[in-house]
């Protein structure tokens, strides 16, 4: 795009803040919005929001929304799954990439994981179900790693190429993986190879090693130390 072409269209991607009320907060869906808006090639401008400080002039804009959400072309746009279907009507061929998946497979490859690792992470020790919440969550993690191998002439789910079924797993994988390890001495891509080369792979690509939130961030949303202030 030349300095005097403008885009085409206005976008602003509301995402969540983190510790310090600026820097990028720990919330996959808008980590997967990010990614989508990268990987489409559109021109687009992101916004931290902090819930407990809310801007006015936010609130004019979409008075009791929550992040993520965007503002295309001054239409608000509510609801990750709605905002992926939103984008790939907006942002089409050719200009634009199709980001939906090829295989149907790729659709469901790992979709039940972070709902069972949300539901382990937030279970205490002592609790009685502790045991079969983690073993729920291993068995998601052991099956889509299965599937990563079975297709291992695949960088990613459906291809080589990132699509949005990589936008959505990628953000909640990565959440699981440094959690797990900092807060339950679980190290998963140790243990799942075909998991740790996808994320490997994803790490070559700043569509999402730039989208991510800090370790530090991650860490803290799910009751580790508040990030110190950085310099």
């Amino acid at each position: 795009m030349s300095e005097q072409e403008a885009p085409e269209h206005q976008i602003v991607l509301f995402v969540k803040a983190g510790s310090d009320r600026e820097c990028i907060g720990c919330c996959p869906f808008s980590q997967g919005l990010f990614m989508m808006l990268w990987l489409k090639g559109s021109v687009f401008n992101v916004t931290t929001v902090d819930k407990d400080s809310k801007p006015k002039e936010l609130a004019d804009i979409a008075p009791g929304t929550s992040t993520p959400f965007i503002l295309f072309n001054n239409e608000v746009v509510t609801d990750p799954p709605k905002i992926v279907e939103f984008l790939e009507a907006q942002l089409q061929p050719p200009k634009y990439p199709n980001l939906m998946p090829v295989n149907p497979e790729s659709m469901l490859a790992g979709f039940e994981i972070f709902a069972k690792f949300s539901a382990w992470i937030k279970a205490k020790f002592d609790s009685p179900n502790y045991e079969t919440l983690e073993k729920r969550f291993l068995t998601h993690l052991a099956k889509f790693d299965a599937f990563l191998k079975m297709n291992s002439d695949r960088r990613f789910i459906d291809g080589n190429t990132m699509t949005a079924v990589d936008c959505n797993i990628l953000p909640k994988l990565h959440i699981a993986i440094v959690v797990a390890k900092a807060l339950r001495q679980l190290d998963i891509c140790q243990q799942y190879t075909g998991i740790a080369q996808y994320m490997a792979n994803a790490a070559q690509h700043a569509e999402f090693s730039q989208t991510c939130a800090q370790n530090d961030e991650i860490i803290w949303s799910y009751g580790g130390p508040k990030p110190k202030l950085k310099n």
